[in-house]
């Protein structure tokens, strides 16, 4: 009788105990966040080989995603801290999936096409990472510059001139509909909105520009009181003024201009050299007034930052978030010790979230350890929403 009250008490504190652990937390949206992979083109040293491909540096990426479920968070006082990883609810590229094509018949590169068929070979089916009920992580991916001027042509020769083949497979995963191989990629953003656990995902291609602004406008009217919202893209908000279109005669790609005509939205400055100002504004003010919007991811520049965005004229400050590239890291690129992607947890409940940098190739092996880490508020103040 003894024995039994004994193996009694032991179940009851199991199960309590596996419901506090499936309860505590059932507020936390965790996020894998990486940018830039630029198939077709080759890093200059990995794991003690030159020039090797980025079909293998990325397969080696793919598998530390999958190994994350058997690590344990640092204990840095932030969301989940000390605590297993055991889940990842999405996994996000914001682009750069295909190197620019630029090349010749007689030196092709691998085309948008084929570097997109690769990223879903590799990323698409290799992935093996699940969310809370067992089913496989979303993966998300919108386009950046590289993949935009390969779907519009450039200033300088490629070859093809253009194929929009990864654009419009970005195109048809977000919209669930098929797409004419014409498409206007100008007039066909890729955009994509995603709420799990009380927390809204914004992902749009290239920079939040006069049409992505107006999409997230009307996403963010549909969200509930109070619930916060992250924004994920490829450029920083300091966008520079070549990646808007050509101001000067017909707006057409030219060497001379230097636009790369990826937005719609015409610079307000004619030459590449300046700052665009006005659209620095237009995104702060557009930020200001839509406070649900708690922090900016982004890729494009290739290496690990934490930093808080405050606009050309000091009028706000939003935490954001820049990722390392696998391929061509500004800093990783020299020192492959210092490859990393981002984990981000993000707990609804407590308006918490801390995102933590993922180095994933330490000592030139594929042991993971974790680097930077910083917890910001995701609660949204409803008298300024």
């Amino acid at each position: 009788m003894v024995r039994f009250r004994v193996v009694a008490t032991l179940l009851l504190a199991l199960v309590v105990s596996a419901v506090w652990h499936t309860g505590a937390y059932a507020d936390v949206v965790q996020i894998v966040y990486t940018s830039d992979q630029h198939y077709g083109i080759s890093r200059k040293a990995f794991r003690g080989r030159k020039q090797v491909p980025a079909t293998e540096v990325n397969a080696a990426l793919v598998a530390s995603i999958n190994k994350l479920p058997g690590l344990v968070l640092p204990p840095d006082g932030g969301v989940m801290a000390g605590k297993p990883v055991e889940w990842i609810d999405y996994v996000i590229s914001t682009g750069d999936i295909a190197n620019r094509m630029e090349g010749s018949r007689e030196k092709a590169p691998m085309t948008a096409t084929e570097c997109w068929n690769v990223f879903m070979e590799q990323y698409g089916k290799g992935i093996a990472v699940k969310d809370r009920k067992g089913q496989p992580a979303e993966l998300l991916a919108v386009p950046g510059n590289h993949d935009m001027t390969n779907a519009v042509g450039f200033f300088r020769p490629m070859y093809p001139e253009k194929d929009n083949g990864a654009l419009r497979a970005m195109l048809e995963r977000s919209t669930g509909k098929k797409v004419p191989a014409s498409f206007d990629p100008y007039a066909q953003p890729v955009v994509l909105s995603r709420e799990k656990g009380g927390l809204h995902l914004l992902l749009m291609g290239i920079w939040p520009d006069t049409a992505s602004r107006a999409w997230m406008e009307k996403e963010l009217k549909k969200m509930p009181a109070g619930q916060p919202a992250l924004l994920f893209t490829h450029m920083p908000p300091n966008l520079t003024a070549n990646r808007l279109t050509n101001p000067n005669g017909d707006h057409g790609l030219s060497a001379k201009d230097g636009f790369e005509n990826l937005t719609p939205d015409v610079s307000s400055v004619r030459s590449v050299k300046e700052r665009p100002l006005r659209e620095h504004r237009e995104l702060a003010d557009f930020l200001k007034a839509h406070s649900a919007i708690r922090a900016y991811f982004h890729g494009h520049e290739n290496f690990n930052e934490f930093y808080d965005w405050q606009g050309p004229d000091y009028t706000i400050s939003l935490p954001t978030f820049r990722v390392d590239s696998p391929m061509k890291g500004d800093v990783s690129a020299g020192d492959e010790t210092e490859l990393s992607f981002l984990l981000i947890s993000a707990d609804t409940d407590t308006g918490k979230m801390t995102v933590r940098e993922v180095l994933w190739n330490t000592n030139a092996s594929d042991m993971m350890t974790w680097g930077q880490t910083r917890t910001v508020s995701i609660a949204v103040d409803e008298a300024k929403k």
